[in-house]
């Protein structure tokens, strides 16, 4: 889990949304963090301090002047312990406190204290959000190095419909681990990341396509962006997935033709691709204009190959590293060695999609990986997740052995 032992201090403002910040403390929790709460007085008219101190394990602190008996001169302890201070939801009173330099009560005061990452989530109506003063509060903030998540849009507890919401607890955690987990393994290094399915029409209602459910590309444009680098997520069809945090553009596609030319778009200025998408090798000849009805027995289809988007990489392949994969279910590594060297790549993913724990739809994969000098690290079963890390890991080392090769 990226968050195992990561120390998140949840500071909760008066609110309406201050209730979603039990949702939020329980989910950094089960995603391994250590979680201490601040709550300002506004705040526990909204939810009690009991309540967050059942749920984040540790007591909860409000005021400077409380006993608190765990932490030694609280605002200076906090501020040193955490890994992250995230505050939601975010008031525009504490947006403007910290902004101009006041430090009146617990929370304030110990986010000046803190030289750890703060991300503010606002929350509150969409006119005062909307307001010059907030505004500008923000902005200034942003100036000297405080991170603000965008609210979302949607019904406000005034009953109004517009921007102001407090985004998902599941995004808001999603924010902080791309803050307090992103390293600089590829600063700097632009990537390309393709996933999912594409879908070829055979008539307006029915196409050619494949199980992929995206997952294996969604975590390895996760896992990029979360190495430092400037990602671009080229999407066929996926399981509804919804777009990594920090990803830089996600563009999505349809058939195999549209993919190759996203990819060919944003080829020439890149440094990494990771082809991870199941594109269609064949596609209708002549498209019906019309649905096709099911008058006989059989139905032949023409099919023509579509342009082979990897290989094409490869053969106009400069400085960018490329990374393939191949969805085998037989000689797995003599195909995909075979692969690896018709299309110029630099390293291979090879699945056996008929293993158990390997395949489309499921959660985890199994993997081997091939490299362009010969060797071969035979992978176990694991979360796609962890095995998109890996990928990057070694995708980075590459990419560092080439340069220094340059040097």
């Amino acid at each position: 889990m990226l968050l195992e032992n990561k120390r998140v201090v949840l500071g909760i403002c008066g609110g309406i949304a201050a209730f979603k910040a039990a949702h939020i403390a329980s989910l950094l929790r089960q995603r391994g963090a250590e979680v201490k709460c601040i709550m300002t007085e506004h705040a526990t008219k909204l939810i009690t301090p009991l309540t967050m101190r059942e749920i984040s394990g540790n007591p909860v602190a409000v005021s400077m002047f409380g006993d608190t008996p765990e932490f030694n001169v609280e605002h200076i302890a906090l501020a040193r312990w955490a890994d992250i201070f995230v505050i939601a939801p975010a008031t525009a009173n504490i947006l403007g406190k910290v902004a101009c330099g006041i430090a009146d009560d617990m929370l304030s005061t110990t986010i000046m204290a803190t030289k750890a990452p703060v991300l503010f989530v606002p929350a509150m109506n969409s006119n005062m959000y909307l307001n010059p003063v907030v505004q500008d509060n923000m902005a200034r903030l942003k100036r000297f190095g405080y991170e603000i998540m965008e609210p979302a849009s949607g019904h406000l507890a005034c009953g109004i419909i517009g921007i102001g919401r407090l985004p998902e607890p599941e995004e808001i955690v999603d924010r902080i681990e791309l803050t307090v987990c992103r390293t600089n393994t590829l600063a700097g290094k632009k990537v390309i990341v393709t996933a999912g399915g594409t879908r070829e029409p055979i008539d307006p209602v029915r196409f050619i396509g494949n199980h992929s459910s995206g997952r294996m590309g969604f975590a390895l444009a996760k896992a990029a962006v979360l190495a430092g680098a400037d990602v671009t997520l080229i999407a066929g069809s996926n399981d509804h997935l919804e777009t990594p945090p920090g990803v830089s553009r996600r563009i999505d596609v349809g058939s195999t033709r549209d993919m190759k030319a996203a990819v060919d778009a944003y080829y020439d200025d890149c440094d990494l691709v990771i082809k991870a998408a199941a594109v269609a090798d064949y596609r209708s000849a002549a498209p019906a204009k019309n649905k096709i009805k099911k008058n006989d027995d059989v139905l032949n289809l023409k099919l023509e190959k579509n342009p082979d988007i990897l290989y094409g990489l490869g053969q106009r392949k400069t400085h960018q590293v490329l990374i393939g994969f191949a969805a085998e279910t037989t000689n797995v590594i003599e195909y995909g060695t075979a692969k690896l060297k018709k299309k110029n790549l630099d390293m291979l993913v090879a699945n056996d999609v008929s293993a158990k724990g390997a395949g489309f739809q499921g959660t985890t994969n199994i993997g081997t990986l091939l490299y362009a000098d010969g060797r071969v690290e035979k992978l176990e079963k694991m979360s796609k997740f962890a095995l998109a890390e890996i990928i990057v890991d070694r995708a980075a080392k590459i990419i560092a052995a080439k340069q220094e090769g340059k040097d």
